[in-house]
């Protein structure tokens, strides 16, 4: 025989068991998994980057989070070649199972980290300048700076110098005082090339609708007809003064007097030719 508490229990039971029956069931969404492809190979030669391949394996595993060790640590072995699979065999064979990814990767930032990586991206970043675009400047930068490790003014120094005045100008413009840090100075130099750089395209755009660039203030503009210029052009050729083709001869000079022509000449001679002029 049920008691009366048996009872209520029983009922609100069933109660809670109808309403769950009658709630809509939440509507089963489709959705595809995102999938990335495998970082590219390392070879573990000094002239292959460690340091940035590392980051893309660090981002391809944070993608993938439910990943355990052993999956991590075999997985790491199918982006090896040569001396850097070698490694990773011999590790294997001396720890098999029992290794954990994170002795792992210790062990294999010890072995391939490039210090002089460090100190290329240094050069690097020296030499980078700025092409025309802020945003690939800035990207490039960034990305070396990753290894550079540049901060206060030296960061401030290489891009100082890689920017052209235009932008430089801009930036003192738009800001009354130095930026703090350098997270701030990057920010303000980039806002300054992005105004640069729409003002260098708005220029191109309005000469564009000009039909091309606009004539120096000193320079005055033609606006005759073609005909009349190109009548114009023909006169002032034919204008020029041509040049002789043939050297002229010297012009000979001629004798003061009568005594320096007849110099060295017989005086019987001389006398034959009065005779003669006389007879003419």
């Amino acid at each position: 025989m049920l008691l009366a508490a048996d009872l209520v229990r029983l009922v609100a039971q069933g109660v809670a068991l109808a309403q769950r029956c009658e709630e809509p069931r939440p509507e089963r969404v489709n959705t595809a998994r995102l999938k990335m492809e495998n970082p590219d190979k390392f070879d573990g030669k000094s002239t292959t980057s460690f340091n940035q391949w590392w980051e893309t394996v660090t981002m391809f595993l944070g993608f993938y989070p439910e990943t355990n060790d052993r999956q991590k640590i075999a997985w790491l072995g199918t982006l090896l070649t040569d001396t850097a699979k070698a490694w990773h065999l011999n590790r294997y064979r001396d720890l098999g199972d029992a290794d954990t990814w994170v002795n792992y990767v210790v062990a294999i930032r010890t072995e391939y980290h490039n210090e002089r990586e460090g100190a290329d991206a240094q050069l690097k970043l020296g030499q980078l300048k700025y092409q025309g675009s802020i945003r690939a400047y800035m990207t490039e930068f960034q990305a070396l700076n990753n290894f550079a490790k540049a901060t206060g003014e030296g960061l401030r120094e290489k891009v100082d110098m890689a920017m052209p005045d235009g932008i430089l100008d801009m930036r003192f413009n738009q800001n009354e005082e130095d930026p703090i840090d350098d997270e701030n100075f990057l920010q303000a130099t980039y806002r300054a090339g992005i105004q640069v750089e729409k003002k260098k395209a708005l220029r191109a755009a309005k000469e564009a609708m000009r039909g091309g660039p606009t004539p120096a203030k000193n320079e005055k503009k033609d606006t005759r007809p073609p005909d009349d210029r190109r009548r114009d052009g023909r006169k002032k050729e034919e204008s020029r003064p041509t040049k002789s083709a043939e050297p002229r001869e010297p012009k000979q000079k001629g004798w003061g007097h009568i005594g320096a022509a007849l110099k060295g000449v017989p005086q019987a001679e001389i006398e034959d030719h009065k005779k003669v002029q006389d007879g003419c």
